[in-house]
């Protein structure tokens, strides 16, 4: 009976409930359209070459993650590219370091060079 009277007491009480949470991971309302396809890899490519930062932690990653919808040769460039810098992460401290972080210099400039020829280097 105790329950019951402190259930009802709550039930009756002007203090609100909880707030209602949204989910972690719940759409977003706003979608980046990747038109053409592979116009925001080789956005983030080319800007990324420009700046120097290649190699700077998670730069690679996000030009990768946004050529899942580019056609072959800017989706290969891609994958060139993140081994690239698997590669030189890899080295860090090691004597081959220097050639490691060139090849990833050389892999941004050939992912350059595929955009520029598939007329992707001025778009996203």
């Amino acid at each position: 009976m105790l329950l019951a009277v402190l259930f009802a007491v709550a039930a009756c009480s002007d203090e609100p409930g909880p707030a209602a949470v949204t989910p972690v991971g719940s759409p977003s309302t706003s979608t980046v359209v990747d038109d053409p396809p592979g116009s925001l890899a080789c956005g983030k490519a080319v800007t990324a070459l420009r700046d120097g930062t290649l190699m700077t932690p998670g730069v690679v990653e996000d030009i990768a993650d946004t050529a899942g919808t580019a056609d072959a040769p800017v989706a290969d460039a891609a994958q060139r590219l993140t081994a690239a810098f698997a590669a030189a992460v890899k080295a860090e401290g090691a004597e081959e370091e220097p050639d490691a972080i060139a090849a990833v210099s050389a892999a941004g400039a050939e992912m350059a060079r595929i955009c520029s020829d598939s007329g992707l280097e001025t778009t996203g």
